[in-house]
């Protein structure tokens, strides 16, 4: 059932592809006003100056989808410190100066909020290769529920969402994922031979899926969730 979000104002971060796009799409469908922010249109999470700046625009928004973060893979004895570095900054940092940037908004209008915080699998089961984005997907699990400790007595829930595979372009920037499409013969043949290796259910989610999860923990269905964390991985971590 589709959740009716009229006459609110959703703050989406990494709102111009993947997870962030479909949120984006279904929060409008659904009769929200959203207000997107995408490195694509300069407005980068980890700049302090920005939040500053877009304060004003933010002042009436009652949902917040902290989706903004990019991906790398690698060992942890081959790790380059900047890689390291840009990971935890966009992803940490990054939702860091997002919550504090929503929570303001939402304590200063008084009506509370609800917020949704996109993690990963990678934050909750330990992998080989995925040492930075686990790290900061686990601080991001983390920081979301202390979030929602501290937003309760103020009517803001916090949650996070915590997928594994999910079809998005966030696949395109990782290193080996070129030469699994050309050993599958495509891009479709490779997220499928990993889905099936990975999962019990044998997929992975599409953004869309995991967006209207996103919206469910966002609506007032949800009303009594706050510092949760949905695991959303095809039986993945099982």
């Amino acid at each position: 059932m589709t959740q009716s979000f009229t006459g609110r104002t959703a703050l989406v971060t990494g709102h111009c592809s993947g997870i962030g796009a479909a949120a984006s799409a279904l929060l409008t469908e659904s009769g929200a006003r959203v207000i997107g922010v995408d490195v694509s249109q300069g407005r980068d999470v980890t700049s302090p100056e920005m939040w500053e700046a877009l304060a004003g625009d933010l002042a009436e928004i009652d949902l917040a989808v902290v989706n903004a973060g990019i991906s790398s893979a690698g060992a942890i004895t081959e790790m380059d410190v900047a890689s390291w570095r840009r990971t935890l900054s966009v992803n940490l940092d990054g939702a860091m100066l997002t919550l504090r940037a929503a929570m303001r908004a939402m304590i200063a209008h008084g009506r509370g909020g609800a917020i949704v915080v996109t993690a990963s699998i990678s934050g909750i089961k330990a992998e080989p290769g995925v040492g930075a984005y686990g790290a900061s997907k686990g601080g991001v699990i983390q920081l979301a529920r202390v979030a929602a400790k501290e937003g309760a007595p103020l009517g803001i829930r916090v949650n996070a969402i915590a997928p594994g595979g999910v079809d998005t372009p966030i696949w395109d920037q990782l290193d080996f994922f070129p030469a699994m499409v050309a050993e599958y013969g495509s891009r479709e043949a490779a997220i499928d031979a990993m889905a099936k290796a990975a999962t019990p259910l044998g997929r992975w989610a599409s953004a869309g899926e995991i967006a209207r999860q996103i919206a469910f923990l966002l609506s007032d269905d949800a009303a009594n969730i706050t510092g949760a964390v949905l695991t959303a991985d095809g039986g993945y971590s099982l």
